[in-house]
């Protein structure tokens, strides 16, 4: 592979430089996406135990703290931070649609913020598998296009003349589905995980305001 690299022409060169570098790329996303994903999910079953264990919400909230590092923990802090800053003065009757309202969008802007940073290096992955393959595609038409003026130059027709282009360029193609394959079937896992994870924070959001929704009817 190192000598079709070497004696490859300076554009496919360049082909193959930038494909292996999107594949690492790509591979280090992937794996990082995979730890995140995996503590991600194990923090939040975690959490959901103790949430609906039936402790107290203000003790949960202390042991949360203020920016715990799990969209679901993070989703119930923001709800109790907005509720206490709202609730330690007093609220009339007339108060409770307002807090309920701002509780909602704190939790609705909170569930943007945590998905846009899960979904954080998602649009490479989805550009390196549309692309990669056009990428290697480009490489190997260059390639073979140098084996034709190869065979115009020497007038010789004979495979030892064209073999070490179209090899070179056929190298350049196997390097763009190396690139894209990975990088295609990461991107649809992820976005899978990352859906799922979405119903999850809704469902979450959805339940906590219930709760809170009680809470204040309660406190009438």
């Amino acid at each position: 592979m190192i000598g079709l690299f070497v004696q490859a022409d300076i554009v496919v060169q360049i082909v193959m430089i930038v494909l292996v570098l999107a594949s690492f790329w790509s591979w280090a996303i992937i794996i990082d996406k995979i730890l995140r994903f995996r503590r991600i999910s194990a923090d939040a079953d975690e959490f959901e135990n103790e949430f609906w264990s039936g402790g107290n919400l203000e003790d949960l909230q202390r042991r949360v703290g203020s920016s715990p590092d799990n969209p679901l923990a993070m989703l119930f802090a923001a709800a109790m931070k907005e509720w206490a800053r709202s609730t330690e003065k007093g609220l009339g009757k007339h108060a409770h649609t307002g807090l309920q309202a701002r509780i909602h969008q704190v939790m609705r802007v909170t569930i943007d913020r945590e998905v846009e940073r899960l979904e954080k290096y998602l649009g490479f992955l989805a550009t390196v598998g549309s692309t990669a393959t056009f990428l290697g595609l480009f490489g190997t038409v260059w390639g073979i296009m140098n084996s034709f003026q190869s065979i115009a130059a020497t007038k010789d027709t004979s495979l030892a003349v064209v073999a070490p282009g179209i090899a070179e360029a056929l190298f350049a193609t196997a390097l763009g589905l190396v690139a894209a394959i990975p990088a295609v079937v990461a991107y649809n896992k992820f976005s899978n995980d990352l859906q799922r994870m979405i119903t999850r924070l809704e469902g979450f959001a959805g339940e906590f305001s219930a709760i809170l929704s009680r809470q204040l009817d309660l406190s009438d």
